[in-house]
């Protein structure tokens, strides 16, 4: 399956997902969501929470490990084809991939992880 979210010469897919992996970690995803929160808006904060808190989740399969960190890094990644700082266009190739990836795992998406995702996006975005 082929995630087409264009980042320049930087290609995210699934099957190169572990390219964008080294760009992950969770202090820079935390800084990184706290960015969020004036520029790319909910839909890329929620997604995003999503695939963190499957990661984090003692069942999910090692194989999406991967993907999931890819992603994240992949969000975490300064550089794009679409800036970040262009407003609203700017994290649309965030949000295919985050998007994409979710899909992946949606099975491993339960209502705890849900209520997770939205109480933090509470937090960061307010009511």
């Amino acid at each position: 399956m082929n995630t087409n979210a264009d980042n320049g010469n930087l290609k995210f897919t699934v099957d190169n997902a572990e390219r964008f992996g080294s760009n992950y970690n969770e202090p820079d995803f935390w800084k990184k969501l706290k960015s969020l929160a004036g520029k790319a808006g909910r839909k890329v904060a929620y997604n995003a929470l999503l695939l963190y808190y499957v990661l984090t989740s003692r069942d999910v399969p090692v194989r999406y490990k991967g993907i999931i960190i890819g992603a994240l890094g992949y969000l975490i990644l300064p550089i794009d084809l679409i800036p970040d700082f262009i407003p609203v266009a700017g994290f649309t190739d965030d949000l295919a991939a985050l998007v994409a990836v979710v899909k992946m795992v949606s099975d491993c998406v339960d209502s705890e992880i849900e209520r997770k995702a939205k109480e933090k996006v509470k937090e960061l975005f307010g009511n």
